[in-house]
């Protein structure tokens, strides 16, 4: 089993990445047997497609990198980098250019959710995103990937490339002792359990984001525990008391919005809360989650604080796991290249 996850390094991580990625990476990590191998980087290629400064992308791959350690990713259990430094991941996009098909692309509902009315300024990297990423699975690959409801429908497009090169070179395939003709194994999506959905501190109905402009509306993984008392107390709920049960919660997406974040930090359901907290008002409740929060996140703020202020450390981690990344990557492009005729080993 060889599980592969990417997170892009653009800053201002929050507690919604940590509850709905980074939490379930560690617990992957954590639960590996012997014979299993995680793969974590940081997509720092797939950051192109939006305008950065150079000093900002290396500070937030370094940012990333040090949230990602905080939070319990061990560099020795898990090869940890970034993908810039594994050059094979572009060799291999370019090579699947060849198999993806414009129609596929055509039907990626995130390029056009982000490239919007204006589709024709859109770069050309935002379009081909989707093969850059089959192109970091299979690169490695992969047998797993855990994947969240907007990136499912990459992952199928990963395995259609895969499934595709498959069959359009699989007399070669077979000729290099692949005698099944898969080469690129079908990467199946890895179920981690329910997914935490956090949503804005500002507004229950919009996801927590570090594009927000209200600061207030998320939670930082860098806010220290006043801030985090500050933010959880101004935090918009309603008038009405705490429901005693899950189904009154339906029509108040502020009060179901906490609750569930006390559930996701706390291991407890959102039932055992409200039979804990319903019929109370927001304050006591408010008091107790800030209580957790802090508990839980004030020391993955003071270890990034600390890992931050020492880049070189940082940086080498992310060297040392690319070094390990480098040695996959290439045993599959020497295959590759061999396969679709670039070189001839015989």
């Amino acid at each position: 089993m060889r599980v592969l996850s990417g997170i892009q390094p653009t800053g201002n991580l929050h507690l919604g990445n940590y509850l709905g990625a980074i939490r379930n990476w560690v617990k992957m990590q954590d639960e590996m047997d012997s014979a299993s191998q995680c793969f974590f980087f940081l997509a720092d290629m797939h950051s192109i497609t939006v305008h950065e400064g150079r000093e900002q992308r290396l500070r937030n791959v370094r940012e990333m990198a040090a949230a990602l350690v905080a939070c319990g990713i061990d560099p020795e259990r898990s090869v940890l980098f970034n993908q810039a430094r594994v050059p094979a991941h572009a060799e291999l996009c370019w090579l699947l250019n060849g198999t993806a098909r414009i129609g596929w692309l055509n039907r990626m509902t995130q390029f056009k959710d982000k490239a919007g009315k204006d589709r024709e300024a859109a770069s050309v990297g935002l379009y081909d995103y989707p093969v850059l990423m089959a192109a970091d699975i299979l690169v490695y690959r992969a047998t797993h990937v855990p994947v969240g409801e907007d990136q499912k429908q990459h992952l199928e497009l990963s395995r259609d490339i895969a499934q595709k090169f498959n069959n359009d070179f699989s007399e070669s395939i077979r000729s290099h002792g692949f005698n099944d003709g898969l080469f690129f194994p079908q990467p199946e999506p890895l179920i981690t359990g329910p997914a935490t959905r956090v949503m804005s501190l500002r507004d229950g109905t919009k996801k927590m984001s570090k594009s927000d402009a209200s600061d207030n509306s998320r939670i930082n993984l860098t806010d220290d525990a006043d801030t985090i008392a500050q933010k959880i107390r101004k935090a918009k709920t309603d008038p009405e008391p705490l429901p005693s049960e899950e189904k009154g919660l339906e029509t108040r997406p502020e009060a179901d919005n906490l609750v569930g974040i006390y559930a996701a930090l706390s291991g407890r359901t959102k039932a055992d809360l409200l039979g804990e907290f319903g019929g109370a008002q927001f304050s006591a409740f408010k008091n107790s989650l800030v209580e957790l929060c802090v508990t839980k996140l004030s020391p993955i703020a003071t270890e990034m604080k600390r890992l931050m202020a020492d880049p070189g450390t940082i940086d080498q981690v992310l060297v040392d796991g690319a070094a390990r990344a480098r040695v996959i990557a290439a045993e599959t492009m020497r295959a590759t290249r061999d396969i679709v005729g670039f070189v001839s080993k015989r």
